[in-house]
């Protein structure tokens, strides 16, 4: 009978390591996507194949309530406003020019 509970333990043991590790990679996997969703980290980090030009982006989004947000995706150097909601979706505005980025040291240069 000894035996037969040290296998048990074992058992025990290994199921619980790997509910452990299934739980961490699926806390992993939320945080990465709430980090994805809140704009912290670009979707592209994800997703960019290696020696491929990244033709589409998202920009921004905001959410607007429970059930809508409005996102600004850039494609080809072009923006695109959409509204987006749990029935139906909306482009807002097309063909939005993006502003010129200023270079980092003109925020900090005092006038």
């Amino acid at each position: 009978m000894a035996a037969s509970s040290l296998d048990m333990e074992t058992y025990l043991r290994t199921v619980l390591a790997l509910a452990a590790v299934l739980a961490m990679v699926a806390f992993a996997g939320w945080i990465l996507k709430r980090l994805v969703a809140s704009g912290t980290l670009p979707s592209s980090l994800l997703s960019i194949a290696p020696g491929r030009s990244q033709r589409l982006s998202v920009v921004e989004v905001r959410q607007l309530d429970v059930r809508r947000r409005l996102v600004l995706v850039r494609r080809d150097g072009v923006e695109h406003l959409l509204l987006l909601g749990a029935t139906a979706d909306l482009v807002v505005e097309t063909g939005i020019t993006p502003p010129p980025e200023s270079p980092p040291d003109a925020k900090d240069t005092p006038s």
